[in-house]
């Protein structure tokens, strides 16, 4: 039993950096019309931001992290500015071209402006823990999994309940037609790179402490992040969360009873079997075709 727990709690906290990066990406996809292959490498650069002022300026993580989320807004603004709107109607295998080549421009700026080696950031409760049926809980990754509920049933909320969230949904249905109805979907894109971009920096924030901040830092989780949102559905919100926690669960478990590699290969097979049978993933639907 304490052995459950325990995997189940570590799957509920793994699965949480996955299930903020994956909602990110789909929030991407859904107002864009591209795959953002830059999730991970926005919000390594915002948490180099963190650690960079928690080491040099002695913030504690708590106030890092405040002025990291502002940074990582910022930084989805910039993008979606600068290099996203103006290709608009560029093919979409171009527009992730262009998240690519967003990766190769970070990499070039992290070490220009905080050198090249790694940093080291506090976790939010650095002691602490109960123990329940056995299993030993930190004080930690019960502020992680309760922050990260918190955040996307935030988002949730904000996506079906208000105004701001009724223009992400249409535009995400169809751009052309919310123009024509007056949604400002310039604005709700430019919105939406700077949510996915912060929710990006609050995974990587809650991985640094585990595998400190250097520029890759978060491909293990973009990776997982990418399984999820194909497995959950990339056409709707809930799936891809949903799909980050059974990944993270299912590789856990595997690799507590049988090996990392050979339980993240069979973690994967699986889901590569199911997609053969349900492409749009679990939640997902397909496209219907209007003549």
């Amino acid at each position: 039993m304490a052995e459950i727990l325990r995997i189940i709690f570590n799957s509920l906290e793994t699965g949480s950096a996955y299930a903020l990066a994956a909602l990110g990406i789909v929030l991407i996809f859904r107002t864009s019309k591209t795959t953002n292959f830059a999730q991970g490498m926005i919000g390594a650069l915002n948490a180099y931001v963190a650690a960079y002022i928690a080491l040099n300026q002695g913030f504690s993580v708590w106030v890092v992290t405040l002025i990291a989320l502002f940074t990582a807004f910022l930084t989805g603004i910039t993008i979606d500015t600068l290099m996203i709107r103006p290709a608009k109607k560029v093919l979409p295998v171009s527009k992730q071209i262009i998240t690519l080549g967003i990766i190769m421009i970070i990499v070039g700026i992290i070490p220009f402006i905080f050198g090249v080696n790694n940093f080291q950031l506090a976790s939010f409760f650095p002691t602490g823990s109960i123990d329940i049926v056995g299993a030993t809980l930190r004080f930690n990754t019960i502020f992680v999994i309760a922050v990260s509920f918190t955040v996307m049933a935030v988002m949730f909320w904000f996506i079906q309940k208000t105004k701001w969230g009724l223009a992400i949904r249409v535009t995400a249905s169809d751009e052309q037609t919310s123009k024509l109805m007056g949604v400002p979907t310039a604005t709700v894109t430019m919105l939406s790179w700077a949510a996915a971009a912060m929710l990006a920096t609050l995974a990587a924030i809650f991985v640094a402490p585990r595998v400190s901040v250097y520029p890759n830092m978060l491909l293990n989780v973009q990776i997982s992040a990418f399984f999820a949102s194909t497995l959950g559905g990339f056409s709707t919100f809930l799936g891809p969360v949903v799909g980050s926690y059974i990944i993270a669960f299912l590789r856990n478990f595997t690799s507590f009873y049988i090996s990392d590699i050979w339980g993240n290969v069979i973690v994967y097979m699986g889901i590569l079997v199911f997609l053969y049978f349900r492409p749009y993933g679990i939640f997902g639907k397909k496209p219907q075709k209007k003549v």
